[in-house]
């Protein structure tokens, strides 16, 4: 028995997140609140940057403008939650320990596991050489530099989903000297309404950017891509957004993983081969009725929220409730002035609704910077309150007892 124990004082029950990306900080802002004044709790957040990447805004970084500097450790203030900077390098699920750059270690109780995803440069033959990516601030800082010292040639964006659609607007918006090229499988907007599809593939015209759907790039060259049938288009540059890869951490470490590398979860987020560990974010593999969820900002934060409220039944005894999440809308940057927003059943399947032009310019914006008076609120919430997604937003509501 440990000498806490022998003096009748509890031992601190140690929660450990992994990743401060928009799930992570949820986690880590609604525990801290939670347990703010509990001396038996230690909660650690640890993220390779002290900068928060906004991800909903990296195409605007890519090409040459600003965006707010924000902290990690500054949105962590008043909430009691330790700051841990470095690159997590190994978890021992057995142990319960996490390195961080190969030479410190931090033991865990609980964990929360949201390393987040990465563009996938490993799927096609030359990316990882030849390619820019938005995975972090600094890459498309790399990308807005580059295209901020040519006065010509062809900007070849690679994915046709909703970051290749913002980024190729973006970048002929403000680079009107530049060919802009973007290429995919499927037809832009694929998922919307035939209304917001044809207003988000009109938009793309109007700013001249040329899209090649149905096609599939095999390989990247220096100068130009390959596609599959062998045809060449040159590229000047070239910006990969196809598809998504997650640290193979999670798999080294023992967790039961799907064919992507994401935790597979139980109804509460826990891992099915260790429950002591959650998973959040695009890091996990979250079943709900309409099938396995796909990461974005919309998910992540709920399931940041989630994992912290269970994890503070867990400290009192109680069982986690099951997570619950339905999607509600899809806004989509077109540029500085111009947007589309697809309202989606819970499934994300498309309603009829949708909004366009100015208006959904306005909402979108909103949207991008709901994090920050979400996560000023979580700070100030009494130890009974849990922000839940209603309707898309978060909502302050009493936990069920």
């Amino acid at each position: 028995m440990s000498a806490q124990h022998e003096a009748g004082v509890a031992a601190t029950h140690r929660v450990v997140i992994l990743g401060a990306g928009y799930a992570g900080m949820s986690a880590a802002i609604q525990l801290a609140a939670r347990v703010k004044g509990r001396k038996d709790v230690q909660v650690t957040l640890v993220n390779a940057q002290e900068r928060f990447t906004e991800r909903l805004r990296l195409h605007m970084t890519a090409t040459g403008q600003q965006v707010a500097e924000l902290s990690v450790p500054q949105l962590l203030e008043g909430t009691g939650a330790q700051f841990v900077r470095g690159w997590v390098t190994a978890v021992d699920a057995d142990a319960k320990i996490v390195r961080i750059d190969d030479d410190r270690v931090l033991h865990y109780d609980t964990l929360v596991y949201g390393l987040g995803s990465v563009a996938d440069t490993a799927a096609v033959p030359g990316v990882e050489d030849y390619a820019y990516t938005l995975n972090s601030a600094q890459d498309a800082k790399f990308l807005a530099d580059r295209l901020a010292r040519r006065d010509g040639g062809t900007v070849v964006v690679g994915g046709s989903g909703l970051t290749g659609i913002e980024s190729a607007a973006e970048i002929a918006e403000r680079h009107p000297e530049l060919n802009v090229v973007l290429l995919g499988r499927g037809e832009p907007g694929a998922a919307m309404n035939p209304k917001a599809k044809a207003y988000l593939q009109s938009a793309l015209a109007r700013l001249g950017v040329q899209v090649r759907s149905g096609v599939e790039v095999v390989k990247v060259l220096p100068d130009a891509v390959e596609l599959a049938g062998g045809e060449t288009i040159a590229a000047d540059v070239f910006l990969w957004t196809s598809g998504t890869r997650v640290s193979p951490l999670a798999a080294a470490a023992g967790f039961t993983v799907d064919e992507r590398g994401r935790i597979v979860t139980d109804a509460a987020l826990r891992s099915v081969s260790h429950p002591q560990v959650y998973a959040v974010g695009d890091a996990a593999a979250v079943r709900q009725g309409y099938g396995v969820m796909h990461g974005t900002c919309q998910s992540g934060m709920p399931t940041g929220v989630h994992a912290a409220v269970s994890i503070v039944r867990a400290l009192q005894g109680k069982q986690p409730k099951p997570f619950r999440f339905g999607y509600y809308h899809t806004p989509v940057s077109l540029g500085r002035h111009d947007a589309v927003v697809q309202f989606t059943h819970p499934d994300d399947s498309p309603r009829r609704m949708c909004l366009t032009g100015r208006l959904a310019v306005r909402y979108k914006e909103t949207v991008t910077a709901s994090p920050w008076p979400t996560y000023g609120r979580m700070k100030k919430m009494p130890a009974s309150g849990a922000f839940w997604p209603r309707g898309g937003r978060f909502t302050r509501v009493r936990e069920a007892r």
